[in-house]
């Protein structure tokens, strides 16, 4: 007496059968999987031309900053070196109206009152009440830490601001290098996949199919630890 097969055990065998047909048609596997690289290999063209895209505006930023900055170091230092002049006058005159001199103090005030900015004035106060307590040492007003933030701190600001920007270019460069580096490994996935559709030899066929979806993979892998920008 015959037996049937278990509709459970049909319906596996044909399942098995379909995989070994899909897999076992070689040219079908090579078209799916040239399709997939391709596609891929597109997405990671247009990530990459993004970032460098994105690498070229943070450089520019940066450039700008740094001129600026510059340009915020040079206007305050020259502020420094006219202070340090006036200082030095003042020193003098100080010294002229201690000897007894009535027309050093008049020349020391107008002097005083015409170069002397509101916070140098503030440095040279709190420096003479230092140097009061303490005869020893000289405390200058140029050394004052108000005042230098006050002459230099824009520029320490936008110095920071230009190398975050350095950063953040050499940064995305970096992730760019790497999507180009997964374009070309995704590149000689697709040649070794095209070879693999011309060939007639079974073994090779596969030989080739494996290499190349191996080299897709890891391609894959290194473009997936790259975050998606839009920008």
């Amino acid at each position: 007496m015959s037996s049937t097969p278990a509709p459970e055990a049909a319906a596996h065998e044909t399942e098995k059968t379909g995989l070994r047909a899909f897999f076992g048609n070689a040219e079908l596997l090579i078209v799916i999987l040239l399709g997939i690289v391709s596609v891929a290999t597109a997405w990671v063209s247009f990530q990459a031309a993004l970032y460098d895209g994105q690498t070229a505006k943070s450089l520019s930023l940066s450039q700008s900053a740094t001129a600026e900055a510059e340009s915020l170091y040079l206007e305050g230092n020259q502020e420094y070196v006219q202070d340090a002049q006036t200082l030095a006058r003042l020193t003098e005159l100080q010294a002229q109206i201690d000897a007894g001199d009535p027309v050093a103090a008049e020349v020391y005030d107008a002097l005083y009152f015409v170069a002397v900015s509101e916070h140098f004035g503030a440095a040279i106060e709190r420096a003479d009440a230092i140097n009061a307590a303490d005869t020893e040492f000289y405390t200058s007003p140029l050394d004052d830490e108000e005042y230098q933030g006050v002459l230099f701190g824009a520029y320490a600001e936008k110095a920071d601001e230009a190398v975050a920007l350095t950063q953040q270019a050499d940064e995305l460069d970096a992730r760019g290098d790497w999507l180009t580096l997964t374009t070309v490994l995704m590149a000689i996935s697709l040649f070794l996949l095209g070879v693999a559709a011309v060939v007639r030899s079974r073994r090779v066929q596969y030989s080739l199919i494996v290499i190349g979806s191996a080299i897709f993979v890891f391609a894959a892998v290194i473009m997936l630890t790259i975050p998606i920008t839009w920008v």
